[in-house]
């Protein structure tokens, strides 16, 4: 079968930026600062949530954190490619598998025009209140069942496992005659340990990915290394 699926980790892989950090360096610098600090001892999504709830009660609107996303730098060259391989090919799947959330990311692809190029968004929840403010909260519930990942994955997700999970949906993995990932952080090395030989892994250099491949390895997929976002193109166009 011909069909292929490509997967896109969202910060500093399909976007060129980190959307959980911009938003905060956009409108509130000093909150960005205080993350700095907090993460070493509070889980990163449930750190946004609060921080974006204290945002919210200092007066920023939902309108000035959708204009931040809106003002975020999206690479044209990733945009063309995308449109390009959509419309030149019906038989590839991309999916955005991110530890953003659903906001920040939907909100993104609607500005640029491409939402309606994937096929699926496996992130984080979020959601606007009726007076403005955006609620997020983690994939995984803290309060349920945990995905127990021993690879190093966040307690909000597993990504290799959200990815076994939508294979399985499609059919397995015999469903892909071919499966890409574009990834940038060292929690996008988990799901490469499931692609296959005949699958790739298309890392930005000289992010964590790259340095947790080399030092720990053990991945059946090839794996290529690329910088800007028009090396993406440039594979995409091939496809």
């Amino acid at each position: 079968m011909a069909r292929k699926l490509i997967t896109f980790d969202f910060d500093w892989s399909l976007s060129e930026q980190d959307t959980d950090r911009w938003v905060f360096e956009v409108l509130d610098p000093k909150k960005r600062r205080q993350m700095k600090t907090l993460k070493a001892t509070v889980q990163w999504t449930d750190l946004v949530a609060m921080k974006m709830k204290e945002l919210h009660a200092d007066g920023k609107s939902r309108e000035q954190v959708e204009q931040a996303l809106k003002d975020m730098p999206f690479h044209p060259a990733m945009k063309r490619g995308l449109e390009n391989l959509k419309q030149r090919n019906k038989d590839v799947d991309l999916v955005i598998l991110s530890n953003s959330n659903q906001v920040y990311i939907q909100t993104i692809l609607e500005h640029q025009k491409i939402a309606h190029l994937f096929d699926a968004i496996i992130t984080n929840k979020a959601e606007w209140t009726e007076q403005g403010c955006l609620n997020v909260s983690r994939r995984v519930d803290p309060n349920g069942p945990q995905h127990n990942c021993a690879i190093g994955c966040s307690p909000n997700m597993c990504k290799g496992q959200e990815l076994e999970a939508y294979v399985a949906a499609k059919g397995g993995w015999e469903a892909y005659q071919k499966v890409f990932y574009v990834g940038d952080g060292g929690n996008d090395y988990c799901p490469l340990l499931h692609l296959r030989s005949q699958d790739t892994a298309l890392a930005r250099y000289p992010r964590p990915l790259i340095a947790r491949i080399e030092r720990e390895g053990n991945l059946k997929c090839s794996v290529v290394k690329w910088v800007g976002a028009w090396e993406v193109e440039e594979i995409l166009d091939t496809l």
